[in-house]
């Protein structure tokens, strides 16, 4: 669980303390009662859908060749793309 520190207006946190006098509850579990009460008014929204991307390799810097070997084939096919 985690601890929280909340500040109530003294006529509130009189009404809640008397709630949890009333049922033999601690106040943390009124409060816990109420929140768990109030969130359910609030449906979680579905998560966002996932862009598709590209998948891509990580060769991590090991390239078979040198990639800079490579921009005149790269031009070359440019060019005949362009055409």
């Amino acid at each position: 669980m985690t601890r929280t520190q909340i500040q109530f207006p003294e006529p509130l946190y009189q009404r809640l303390k008397e709630i949890a006098e009333r049922q033999d509850w601690s106040l943390s579990e009124v409060m816990r009662k109420a929140a768990e009460h109030f969130v359910t008014r609030f449906p979680e929204e579905p998560a966002p859908k996932k862009v598709w991307r590209f998948p891509t390799l990580d060769c991590g810097g090991d390239f078979l060749t040198d990639p800079a070997s490579l921009r005149p084939e790269v031009d070359a096919i440019l060019e005949r793309s362009a055409s």
